[in-house]
């Protein structure tokens, strides 16, 4: 079955998960020839390898609290925090709550 994506003019719903984070998993919201968006669902203790993209990204935490590292810093985002990266730049995650994020990434076709 294909990923279902919203479209341009529609609606997302970001709300917070709540008691339902454990039931979501990371999935693509959106991506068109420019641009993609994440819910990137995390558990407490779990975390992302170091890795890059090629375009540049934004990590929005919508509940819960992150830390975010790259090589120049390590950064705590909580709910209602948004951390911009540049394109290339090494980054890992690792989630110290329940978090689920936005990551939106622009892409070059």
């Amino acid at each position: 079955m294909a990923l279902v994506h919203a479209q341009p003019l529609d609606v997302i719903n970001l709300r917070p998960l709540d008691g339902q984070l454990h039931e979501v998993k990371t999935h693509s919201l959106l991506k068109t020839d420019k641009l993609q968006l994440m819910r990137l669902v995390l558990a407490a203790g779990q975390t992302v390898p170091e890795h890059h993209v090629s375009g540049e990204i934004t990590i929005h935490c919508l509940e819960g609290q992150v830390r975010v590292n790259t090589p120049r810093r390590q950064q705590a985002l909580a709910a209602g925090e948004l951390m911009a990266l540049p394109a290339h730049e090494p980054h890992a995650l690792e989630a110290h709550s329940d978090a689920s994020l936005l990551v939106t990434i622009l892409l070059h076709p």
